[in-house]
């Protein structure tokens, strides 16, 4: 992760938050963040989704995040348009609030970078 101070770093976060709930309607927290990403990853549309096809969404969505940093990379998309992703590196271990500061850190750049696109 970029070395930024926290206080930058929660400022990004809070701004993509609001931008999300201005978008949406409500604010999303880190787990609805995910879901958004892996269905834009999926690229099929809003769904109906079951509720084991939402959880491999989120799976989606963190490894996509992660290939930011390099930890994973798209292995392949399979015959359904669903994308695999395999671990490149590990991703360092980390307490829980660490992992979700990395996570949501990982969110802002997607983010960023659909801007720049």
């Amino acid at each position: 992760m970029e070395h930024e101070s926290e206080e930058d770093f929660e400022y990004r976060w809070l701004k993509l938050r609001n931008e999300m709930k201005a978008r949406f309607g409500k604010k999303p927290d880190l787990n609805a963040m995910l879901l958004l990403i892996g269905v834009q990853e999926l690229g099929q549309g809003a769904g109906p989704f079951t509720k084991e096809q939402k959880q491999d969404l989120m799976h989606i969505a963190t490894c996509r995040v992660f290939s930011i940093s390099g930890y994973y990379e798209l292995d392949r998309v399979d015959e359904d348009g669903w994308p695999h992703y395999r671990l490149v590196r590990p991703v360092p271990f980390a307490n829980l609030k660490e992992q979700e500061r990395m996570l949501q850190w990982h969110i802002v750049e997607y983010f960023d970078s659909l801007e720049d696109d």
